[in-house]
């Protein structure tokens, strides 16, 4: 029985139809184009069959399916081991060409070595492409070709050579979508994949709110946020739509932007960040570690009115503020002393937009132990951030219902663990 010879598109961080590089060149490949979705067990194992975000990546595939069944065209779809899933792709499919777009995070790249060698081994070209950033790993470097471990210099580079290059490319893949493998393949609900549908939700992104974010972002009650950062982490929206739009209405938003790209850089030259401090000079900080303060933290009991409103709020929505995560996650380095690796962990089991690199990279900046982090004598006092960025209480009362009836008094003093952690810090680094 003669296979049909197909090009596929791998479908990753990247559940979109519209402007998707590695997409737009696989449609131009000459071979009819299969898009495949892989449900990879060696990262779906770890993870509660309640976990919205898998809710979320089975929701945006669904509404791929939706358009491509608009086209005689279907999605196909398996859970398993990568390695196996794809030599079931090769035995099926007599697989001419696969084009992926790339992933910079040390999972994706080792299993991607092992899925090129295995294509390979089957004649079949692979294509790597630039798709969840304006520049990769290398595009922004010193003079000497290091790569940058301060922001603002990193910053500086990037909207040089962003201004200085032509105005963005978007990739009209709707103009070849007739090149789209013909099939009806199954759809598997939820519950095919081993998971089931959760009370926690992705919000729509709402771009409108950008405008004004210079003005708004640190105020947690005024929920002006866009709700960008989950389908930024799971491209369900192109990053080059993002800047683009950030360029024209927004600075201070396109620096959050360049901030994310900065610390994909960071974690690729730099793997060892991933469990380390990036300032080796911190690993004599004797952390105290006790369960019973971190169990505190995570649930939202504290005392400390945003400190504990922002942790309930993480933990019923996925959800978190970018202003109260500093305050609760400064909160944890310092007037607790717990490691941040603590803290990363939580928040890679519980935000909405976790992503990798983002996530160690601003909780060792917290800790005082990333590069370009805060010095390790800032310590955020949670009453005074409340008084400046939440003055009438109404995000803290949203969170916190008992908040003027029977609130408990704070764990820990300020100024004490202030003192004990600046104490603690300039003792054990490394002179």
């Amino acid at each position: 029985m003669n296979k049909q010879t197909v090009t596929i598109f791998w479908f990753r961080r990247d559940l979109r139809l519209e402007d998707n590089v590695g997409l737009f060149q696989a449609l131009q490949s000459g071979f009819p184009v299969l898009p495949v979705f892989i449900f990879d067990d060696a990262i779906l194992d770890s993870l509660p069959n309640t976990d919205p975000r898998v809710g979320f990546i089975h929701q945006s595939l669904a509404a791929i399916a939706t358009q491509l069944q608009q086209i005689g065209s279907s999605l196909w779809i398996q859970k398993g081991n990568t390695a196996v899933v794809w030599q079931q792709l090769i035995n099926e499919f007599d697989v001419n060409q696969v084009f992926y777009n790339k992933d910079y995070e040390p999972y994706a790249i080792a299993r991607d070595k092992t899925i090129n060698s295995l294509l390979a081994a089957n004649a079949a070209a692979v294509h790597a492409c630039k798709d969840q950033v304006i520049f990769e790993e290398s595009e922004i470097t010193k003079a000497d070709g290091l790569p940058y471990t301060v922001y603002t210099p990193y910053k500086n580079k990037w909207l040089e050579k962003f201004h200085s290059n032509a105005p963005i490319t978007q990739y009209d893949c709707a103009a070849h979508f007739s090149n789209f493998y013909k099939s009806t393949f199954q759809f598997p609900n939820l519950e095919q994949i081993g998971f089931v549908k959760s009370g926690i939700q992705v919000k729509p992104h709402n771009l409108t709110k950008i405008a004004n974010y210079h003005q708004t972002r640190d105020f947690p009650a005024m929920d002006t946020t866009s709700y960008l950062s989950p389908h930024l982490r799971f491209g369900t929206v192109s990053v080059r739509k993002l800047v683009h739009w950030a360029a024209q209405k927004n600075a201070v938003f396109l620096s959050e932007l360049i901030w994310r790209e900065f610390f994909m850089q960071i974690l690729y030259h730099f793997p060892r960040v991933l469990t380390n401090n990036f300032k080796t000079a911190y690993d004599g900080i004797a952390w105290r570690n006790k369960e019973e303060d971190f169990k505190r933290w995570c649930t939202g009991t504290t005392g400390y009115p945003m400190v504990d409103a922002g942790m309930r709020q993480l933990n019923q929505t996925g959800y978190m503020h970018n202003r109260v995560r500093m305050v609760v996650a400064s909160f944890l380095c310092k007037h607790l002393l717990i490691q941040w690796q603590w803290g990363e962990a939580y928040f890679a089991e519980k935000l909405l937009d976790y992503e990798l690199s983002s996530n160690v990279g601003n909780w060792q900046w917290a800790a005082g132990t990333g590069c370009d982090a805060a010095p390790y004598f800032r310590v955020f006092n949670p009453e005074i951030q409340l008084k400046k960025f939440d003055p009438e209480g109404i995000y803290v009362h949203r969170w916190i219902p008992e908040l003027d009836l029977e609130y408990g008094q704070p764990m820990v003093a300020h100024a004490m663990a202030r003192d004990r952690a600046i104490a603690t810090y300039k003792a054990g680094i490394v002179k």
